[in-house]
């Protein structure tokens, strides 16, 4: 990783937006020497590390923006290269203006992801660090940004290389037993001293499995889709919910064809919900579509909001929702309370009543929707909050093949077969810290990345 062999990467490094302030960022053994080149003001060449400087970006003498230069040397830095952050006046056009001399005096364009791909390659963040810069950006509660400050911090590598030192030292005894017998000091690892050691391993990855579920809410949210026929008030209750009208609102059957979406935080909870069509026979081709996609996002939703109308009885279609969605995890709306209820109670016991023009209706139903979710603010998050997709799927693979090599010591496998298991286990854990990995992982975990991160 050390010898990782790169040229000088540059990217603009805040939203591509009109602001008051924009970032250029420059990384490479010639980062200085080009900012050098198209900077008036202090010469950065001598200029001390971790330093600001005030001056003028140019081209050939014409002044194109006054600006702050921030000189980083290697390899107390980031990528531990030369890197130079060009703090100008946030218009797109004089940013794009600086970023395009950059590349003119001998830069290239960087890729998505590649500032952090280089710290990984160098040394200086592992990949779960890596991957916890993405969660950073992408946290929207106070709960995900801190399991994503854990992962920063090296706590989740703390966790996953706990699991994996264990595992090594079980290796270790074994092939030493099998190829130094005569070595009689060191431990002999018998079937009933391995077993239970693999056991205990196999709990303590269950206890983070086990917390994975909740921290994937945490940093994702609850997938939630709002259905019941047309007219039931299933856009004016999104609307409400997400507090701005993001669905077209009608008393005309049918008026919601498309799927709109929005998100919402209750108390650290965050509902992703999507408004679909009604569920109903239809003749028109374009809400057939809606129809269909309403029947395939039930199917993937973590939660269903099921919205009856208090002022219609039900009918086939309402009792088929009902029945498809009963092992669902969802709650059952009944909207329009204000007016006449002609609506069966018993087949709907469980529902709760609202109007979504009441706010403390729609604070109730929030409150409902956590309860259902067994969802309470999470205070205690701690290292073994392991929300990242790729990183569960491993170590429930590294659970796998551990339970697999104690399976086949109960059964009487000899320990050096069943060591062939523990051997993937170590691997799997090697994979989620980077210890092992492989360049097209790389290049598809950083090319989730933003330009200039």
């Amino acid at each position: 990783m050390e010898n990782y062999i790169k040229d000088t990467i540059t990217a603009i490094a805040t939203a591509p937006s009109n602001s008051a302030i924009s970032i250029v960022k420059i990384s490479g053994d010639d980062a200085i020497d080009i900012a050098s080149k198209i900077f008036k003001g202090k010469n950065l060449k001598k200029a001390k590390s971790h330093t600001i400087n005030y001056g003028y970006i140019h081209n050939e003498g014409e002044i194109i923006d006054e600006v702050l230069v921030s000189i980083f040397r290697a390899p107390k830095t980031f990528t531990k290269e030369d890197v130079v952050e060009i703090n100008c006046h946030g218009g797109m056009f004089v940013t794009n203006k600086i970023l395009e001399l950059i590349l003119l005096n001998g830069a290239r364009l960087a890729e998505p992801g590649e500032f952090t791909k280089r710290a990984y390659l160098a040394g200086r963040i592992d990949l779960t660090q890596a991957e916890a810069v993405i969660d950073i950006i992408e946290s929207n509660t106070s709960s995900s940004l801190k399991m994503a400050n854990l992962g920063i911090l090296g706590e989740t590598k703390k966790v996953i290389s706990s699991f994996r030192d264990l595992v090594l030292e079980c290796l270790l005894k074994i092939e030493v037993n099998i190829d130094y017998p005569e070595y009689e000091d060191e431990e002999q690892i018998t079937t009933e001293i391995l077993i239970p050691r693999l056991k205990k391993l196999e709990k303590e990855i269950n206890v983070v499995l086990d917390k994975a579920e909740i921290s994937k809410v945490i940093k994702y949210g609850v997938k939630t889709a709002i259905i019941g026929k047309p007219n039931v008030g299933k856009s004016s209750l999104l609307n409400a919910l997400i507090r701005e009208d993001k669905a077209i609102v009608s008393n005309i059957a049918g008026t919601t064809r498309d799927i709109v979406e929005g998100s919402i935080n209750i108390g650290g909870l965050v509902l992703n919900l999507i408004d679909t069509a009604g569920v109903r026979d239809t003749e028109d081709f374009v809400e057939k579509i809606g129809v269909e996609k309403t029947k395939k996002i039930i199917e993937e939703s973590d939660l269903i909001m099921l919205v009856f109308d208090n002022n219609t009885p039900l009918n086939q279609y309402d009792k088929l929702l009902l029945e498809i969605t009963k092992d669902k995890k969802r709650v059952i709306v009944i909207n329009k309370k204000d007016l006449l209820s002609k609506i069966d109670l018993e087949e709907t016991k469980e529902a709760i009543f609202v109007s979504s023009f009441e706010q403390n209706d729609i604070s109730k139903l929030e409150n409902k929707i956590k309860e259902i979710c067994n969802y309470t603010d999470v205070t205690n998050i701690d290292s073994t909050y392991i929300g990242n997709t790729r990183q569960i799927a491993k170590l429930k693979i590294a659970q796998k093949q551990l339970k697999d090599a104690i399976k086949s010591l109960e059964a009487g496998i000899p320990i050096d077969i069943a060591s062939v298991d523990i051997k993937n286990c170590w691997t799997s854990l090697g994979e989620i810290i980077g210890e092992v990995s492989s360049e097209e992982l790389l290049d598809e975990l950083f090319s989730r990345f933003c330009l200039g991160k």
